[in-house]
């Protein structure tokens, strides 16, 4: 395996990898994106908000700590071998792409046997932490290997990758229900769904950056697909989810933290729309970014509810 520790060019500079991962580790830790935890927050956030919603719904004080450890792990893991099988598959185009051509497969940090060694041992992390809830979310938690799988093809074959991407990213909401209750209603679906919209949203903002570049890579998103109206789409889908989201708390019947949170969910996701600019790369980044705090907050909400 290679021992090489050359940076990455999308990757924050200081983060911890390039600080303290000894330094055979690194390519390995940057294929995986833990040098930007972003990505899995994002796909933490619905588990989160699906397991405090349900457990307001049963009618307890806390979510189950467990499960909030559970899928934080599995969060961590398989985000990790999903960016490695992306990076696995796109290898040529990021090669051909500015801000992807430094990332450990096309910059020759990590050989391609080598990354599938590793998303293998990842895979096999996150099918440890599945095993460990109820068959019913054993069986929906497989279902979304589908998605998964499919994902890194979309953007050669649709304008609509992000909302494949939504699919997956969004595949907590039901998760964390399930592992609840061993079933699902239509709570979750409803929060499924504004997830999807979510993600859609958030990833046109990141997709942002790479307008140029994908343009002549042949590479598809809703950013190009979107264009000068993307700042306008981006609020109507950010709109869909959050009353999606408000039909989900409605059919369980939070309580005033819970629609306090949303709405401050609701204000945050207004102010990215507000601010996006077609032509400013770093603010997109920061705009994405900052969903992680959108998320945080709405689960917040849902916690302080069950509480009061």
């Amino acid at each position: 395996m290679s021992l090489s520790h050359g940076t990455v060019a999308d990757a924050d500079r200081g983060n911890w990898v390039d600080h303290y991962a000894p330094l055979w580790l690194r390519p390995y830790a940057r294929l995986a994106r833990w040098d930007r935890p972003i990505g899995w927050w994002l796909l933490l956030l619905p588990c989160w908000w699906s397991a405090a919603l349900a457990s307001n719904a049963a009618g307890a004080t806390w979510p189950n700590f467990a499960h909030l450890v559970l899928f934080l792990i599995g969060a961590v893991a398989m985000r990790g071998a999903g960016c490695t099988y992306n990076d696995i598959v796109d290898r040529d185009l990021d090669a051909g792409v500015a801000r992807t051509r430094s990332r450990p497969i096309p910059s020759g940090q990590v050989r391609v046997r080598d990354a599938k060694i590793f998303l293998l041992i990842q895979a096999l992390a996150g099918l440890a932490v599945l095993l460990s809830l109820n068959w019913f979310s054993v069986l929906l938690g497989l279902g979304s290997l589908v998605v998964v799988a499919a994902y890194p093809f979309m953007k050669r074959i649709t304008d609509w990758p992000q909302f494949v991407l939504g699919l997956a990213f969004s595949w907590g909401a039901l998760m964390g229900w399930s592992a609840w209750f061993g079933s699902l209603s239509p709570a979750p679906i409803l929060l499924y769904a504004g997830g999807v919209l979510w993600t859609i949203g958030y990833d046109t903002i990141y997709a942002l950056q790479d307008i140029e570049d994908d343009k002549i890579m042949g590479v598809r998103s809703t950013a190009r697909l979107f264009g000068d109206r993307a700042p306008q789409i981006v609020g109507l889908l950010y709109a869909g989810a959050v009353l999606l989201f408000a039909g989900a708390l409605w059919m369980v019947g939070v309580g005033w933290a819970a629609w306090l949170a949303l709405a401050l969910f609701a204000v945050h996701l207004a102010w990215q729309v507000v601010r996006v600019r077609l032509d400013d790369e770093p603010l997109a980044l920061r705009l994405f970014k900052s969903n992680r705090d959108a998320g945080l907050i709405l689960f917040a909400g849902l916690v302080i509810d069950g509480l009061i």
